[in-house]
């Protein structure tokens, strides 16, 4: 297995050499090539990753996450597709639960862990926390699909079969379409063991709550109606 790692990045000069440290760092024999999409940057994100002599560095002009997502599925050729936001750092861990994951499973098409935030209070991350453990309790009761759209890995033949992503979606809601429309493909798996760590700028820009009760209203917009119920997003950086 050949493993490409996406990296949408709008204005992350301050992240993304960082999570592109980590990733080298950390990766094993699986990992294939990395890529950042430069979706419409007016710093120095381009000018930062492109300082990584292995990182291949695409331009999507068209600003937009989903439309980010599909630029990298676009250029990559590896047989699985990561995607982590350009403020997540991975681990060696990481590398070796997608590798064992796919490895036993044929049927697998989608895997999927929870982002656990090194910047915010401790009372903050026990709350997310807890919200990861319901809401991956509650989708393997009753969807039996649940994808976090940064800290996912898909087969690339999948992707391409189901049509890639929906870029009529601005940000809420993108990964909940994207991992509900893989299930007619496959297994879709979410493990608490594939974790990353992340920036919780939005929380505690928006708040905990608010944000909570926006991804919520989201998920379950695109669960039963296929279409999220919130178009704008902020963009925090």
């Amino acid at each position: 297995m050949k493993l490409s790692i996406v990296i949408p990045a709008y204005n992350e000069e301050a992240y993304i050499g960082k999570t592109l440290s980590a990733i080298f760092e950390n990766a094993t024999e699986i990992l294939f090539e990395v890529i950042v999409v430069n979706n419409a940057s007016t710093d120095k994100t381009a000018e930062v990753a492109a300082g990584f002599s292995k990182v291949k560095v695409i331009n999507e002009l068209q600003k937009g996450l989903t439309k980010a997502r599909q630029a990298g599925l676009n250029a990559a050729t590896g047989d699985l597709i990561a995607y982590i936001d350009a403020d997540t750092v991975v681990t060696k861990q990481w590398f070796a639960v997608v590798e064992e994951e796919y490895k036993k499973n044929p049927k697998l098409v989608c895997l999927s862990g929870p982002y656990y935030y090194y910047d915010i209070p401790s009372w903050q991350r026990w709350w997310v926390k807890q919200w990861w453990n319901v809401a991956r309790v509650s989708a393997n009761m009753f969807i039996h699909y649940l994808a976090v759209g940064g800290n996912f890995v898909a087969r690339r033949e999948a992707l391409l079969n189901i049509g890639g992503f929906d870029t009529k979606i601005q940000f809420y809601g993108e990964d909940t379409d994207i991992a509900r429309r893989l299930y007619s493909a496959g297994d879709v798996t979410f493990l608490n063991a594939l974790t990353v760590q992340t920036s919780g700028r939005r929380i505690l820009d928006e708040g905990l709550v608010h944000m909570g009760l926006k991804y919520a209203a989201n998920f379950a917009s695109v669960v039963l109606f296929k279409k999220p119920v919130t178009s704008k997003y902020k963009d925090v950086r």
